[in-house]
């Protein structure tokens, strides 16, 4: 297995593989929660060559089999008994579980070349726009990639012994993250409550009550510290013993284990090496495991973290860093200043309403992604992610003004992109 253990990216602290339940570094508090378990893996000659046979792979099946080697939620199974064939079984009955409700499972979605996209931002025929389209995926969009390898972990530790009860899930979100986390939760019948801000439409909760969820909206409080009062009230259902099933590296780690296979399959799919990849930021996670699924096969691909500018923490966050006379790309002395930072954003507020996240959780795993790659933070004025989806819906593509704002920073940085680069962005998040 690839996956040895994981490390705190700001304290250094370890936890062994076979640990069950890594949600949070142990030296995660109530009061110092700037804190995120990383994923530490082998080098590559100490893996088994028997892990990476061809024999282990399944070519255009599900990533979560053919990348079994590759994930933590697998290395804690094995470590402590469950085979390959065991995993095999229970990666395949919770896909048919989740198929039965979601009417799809967790194959590769589509990555091809949009020529429509390519022509109308004046690519020439050896660069152009490449989509990578998750609006077919299991809910609609990216999110559940990363909460199946929480879910197996789970359902492993049934198996092994480590969980004999099923405490309640919960999230907080009021979009695509609920939407996928709430599909799972129904498919292996698990209870679920989502914590959601008091703006939430009617139509979406409809659709959360449909899958069994038990939605809670949030009010600010008078003595709430800054910040999202559904995540607080996430927080303390965590305390009181809930599981922390959301898509925030800090809250629970494993959420930057299986986002992972959105880099892995793009790797994999693509003819050529691509020379950047803009993909679209709020919590941060999406863009941690994009960066980190591509640095293991396309190190030279630059990576773009794209934000708006009704709502731009990382951006902010990257700036202060570097303005730093000082500054280093280490990123555990870069985590020692997560306070002064990466602070939460007043009045949040874009129609990509699905990134406004006033802050970027996982923002040391995309400032590792960005600065390994030679990226860096995009913000996309508000009417370039108005064009973005209207751009994104005319070349067929069904997705929010969420799922389209990595397009929107390509139209921002599109004047200093050649005509003959081979650009990738993400298109995440069914049109509601």
């Amino acid at each position: 297995m690839r996956v040895t253990g994981w490390r705190c990216a700001v304290c250094e602290t370890t936890v062994p593989i076979a640990t069950p339940f890594p949600w949070r570094c142990p030296n995660s508090t109530d009061t110092d929660r700037h804190h995120v378990l990383t994923i530490v893996n082998a080098e590559p000659s100490d893996v088994s060559t028997a892990d990476c046979t061809s024999a282990n792979r399944s070519p255009g099946g599900s990533s979560l089999i053919t990348h079994d080697h590759d994930l933590a939620w697998a290395a804690y199974a094995n470590a402590n008994g469950l085979d390959r064939d065991a995993r095999m079984m229970l990666v395949e009955q919770t896909d048919a579980a989740v198929r039965r409700v979601a009417g799809t499972g967790f194959v590769p979605t589509p990555f091809g070349r949009s020529d429509e996209l390519s022509d109308e931002l004046g690519f020439d025929t050896a660069g152009g726009v490449w989509v990578k389209d998750e609006s077919g995926g299991v809910a609609g969009s990216q999110k559940a990639r990363h909460l199946i390898t929480i879910l197996l972990h789970l359902l492993a530790a049934e198996q092994i012994g480590h969980l004999t009860e099923r405490p309640r899930l919960a999230i907080a979100s009021c979009g695509n993250a609920a939407l996928a986390a709430s599909t799972l939760a129904a498919a292996v019948d698990w209870p679920i409550d989502v914590y959601v801000p008091t703006w939430m439409t009617e139509g979406f909760g409809s659709e959360l009550d449909h899958l069994g969820a038990t939605v809670h909206r949030c009010e600010r409080r008078p003595h709430d510290p800054p910040g999202d009062p559904a995540m607080l009230r996430f927080r303390d259902a965590v305390a009181a013993g809930a599981i922390p099933f959301t898509v925030q590296g800090p809250e629970n780690s494993l959420a930057l284990d299986g986002g992972r296979t959105i880099g892995w399959e793009i790797a994999e799919q693509t003819s050529a090496p691509l020379d950047r990849v803009l993909v679209q930021v709020g919590g941060g996670a999406f863009a941690a495991c994009l960066g980190a699924g591509l640095a293991d096969t396309s190190p030279n691909t630059r990576l773009h973290a794209v934000q708006t500018e009704g709502c731009a923490p990382l951006a902010r966050a990257w700036r202060r860093a570097h303005s730093d006379p000082g500054h280093s790309d280490d990123i555990a002395s870069i985590g020692q200043r997560w306070g002064d930072l990466m602070t939460v954003w007043d009045d949040p507020h874009s129609i990509a309403d699905g990134i406004i996240d006033d802050e970027t959780y996982d923002w040391l795993g995309v400032f590792t992604a960005v600065t390994a790659s030679g990226g860096g933070p995009v913000v996309a004025a508000e009417s370039d992610v108005l064009r973005a989806h209207a751009m994104a819906r005319a070349a067929g593509f069904d997705v929010s003004p969420t799922g389209s704002a990595g397009l929107a920073g390509l139209l921002t940085i599109r004047d200093d992109i050649a005509a003959s680069e081979r650009v990738a962005v993400v298109m995440s998040g069914i049109h509601r």
